[in-house]
This record gives C-alpha cells, structure tokens and sequence, in this order.
C-alpha cells in the first residue's frame, strides 16, 4: 500500500508511507520527512509541516523512516516531527545523516537519536522491506531513488532526480542500476520529481556554472548571488566562477548597519 501524505502535487512537505501487511496487522516504512514554506495565502508562515496524526496512530507499527536526501523538503521535519512518532529509527546516506546531526545537535536530540548509515548501492532490511538506495543526480551530495521489495512486488520511488552527466556533486545517475531493475520487474514506479512531466531536456548544472562563470567575468559591478544553502552544486559554481573572475566573497559583519537603517 502506497499511501502519500505530503510532497504529491505540490513542491515540498515531502512524506510518503508504503504499508505491507493486513489492514489489520500492517507495518509502515516512512520515506521521508519534509517541509515546504509559507507563500501568498500564508501571510505570517515561514514553515509549514506536514500533518502527522495518521503516523501518530500507528506508532506501534513504524518500522523505518528513510530520507532520499538532505534537501530541506525531504528531511528538515524530522528535527520537529521525529519526537512524535515513538523512537522510530531513521536510515540515511552519509551525508544526509550527517547534515541530520547537525540539526539534533541543535535541537538537544543527537544523543541516543537512532540514526543508521546505509551506504548508496547497499541493500538493507528495515521490518519486512527489502530496501536498496540507487544513486540518483540532483543538486546536493548523495541523492538516493529507493527500491522497496516485499513478497508482494517490487516498488521503486525516485526521490528527487534529473538525468544529468555532470551533476558535479555526486556521480551521474546509475541508469545501468535502474535498467537491471526493469528487466528485473518492477510493479510500481512512484515519481513525482519537481518539472519531471515537462517536456524537453534541462540543462546540466555543468552547463549552468558555465554561463555563471561569464556573467560573473563580464559583470562591471559587484554581484550578488541568492541560493538555498543546501544547493551545493550551485554555491560551488558561483564560487568557482567569482575565483576566476578575481571577486573576492565579502560577508557583512553582524555589527554593520544596512543602508537605510
């Protein structure tokens, strides 16, 4: 069973559960636990979580919650969420678990917290499900598709992915990985990737630190680049493209006034 609770549809507040059992007796693998942020029709709302009280009432059957990535609409609930659903433990790469770690340190929960690494290309058992964690492109290190076997099929859900041959954050996606699991058989494909159902090719963030290498040259003033923190493929392109252009990053001290103020 595939049942979808945020992130289906819209962008962000990504969480999903795939059930296996009788209604009665079923065991939930939880795949990730985002946010998404406030927009028009939430004046006053930076953060919106996901709504967790079917989660809630089936504490005793949770057996995993595995995160796809580090991205803040993938994981950045779990930190505020995590503590409600009864110690379930909690599987991710390195590097997604250790951007985790830095958020329970914050929050006074790293200590004790369950937290498991399970290396990209491993298979792992999480209660009844067969997991395997397929190396995916995207903009930050270690994205991950998910395979989710059982006696009942084979269910493969994509996370976050772009098929993209210089991702320059981690190695292009592993269609060689994904073509063995089609011929393997696969029942169910859950995707739901941000412009996935656009037409046409986007362009590869190699090709994207190209452009803002010469715009970056060719700028007669100073610059100033917005991005979010966790698109780590795209701070490495603009400072590598502000190193070739001779800028120099200047970061405004907490004392300084901002004009007008």
């Amino acid at each position: 069973m595939f049942v979808p609770i945020g992130g289906v549809g819209e962008i962000g507040m990504n969480l999903y559960l795939y059930g296996y059992g009788p209604p009665d007796d079923r065991e939930w693998l939880i795949v990730d636990l985002g946010i998404t942020f406030g927009g028009e029709t939430e004046p006053g709302v930076d953060v919106i979580l996901p709504d967790i009280t079917f989660l809630e009432a089936e504490r005793p059957n949770l057996k995993g919650l595995l995160l796809t990535h580090a991205h803040e609409d993938h994981f950045g609930a779990v930190v505020d969420l995590w503590p409600r659903l009864g110690g379930v433990p909690v599987y991710a790469t390195s590097f997604t678990a250790s951007m985790l770690k830095s958020k329970l340190g914050e929050a006074g929960l790293l200590q004790d917290f369950p937290l498991h690494v399970i290396p990209l290309g491993h298979r792992y058992k999480i209660g009844p499900f067969d997991v395997e964690l397929i190396t995916m492109s995207h903009s930050i290190p270690e994205p991950s598709a998910v395979m989710i076997k059982t006696e009942l099929g084979t269910a493969l859900h994509t996370g976050d992915w772009k098929l993209d041959e210089a991702p320059l954050t981690s190695p292009a996606t592993d269609a060689a990985r994904l073509k063995a699991l089609g011929e393997e058989g696969v029942t169910a494909m859950i995707c739901d990737s941000t412009n996935a159902v656009r037409e046409g090719v986007s362009a590869s963030e190699a090709d994207v630190a190209v452009v803002l290498e010469r715009l970056i040259a060719e700028a007669p003033k100073r610059v100033a680049v917005t991005s979010f923190a966790s698109n780590v493929a795209r701070i490495r392109s603009v400072a590598n493209a502000a190193r070739a252009a001779g800028r120099h990053h200047r970061r405004r001290r907490p004392d300084e006034r901002r004009g007008g103020e």
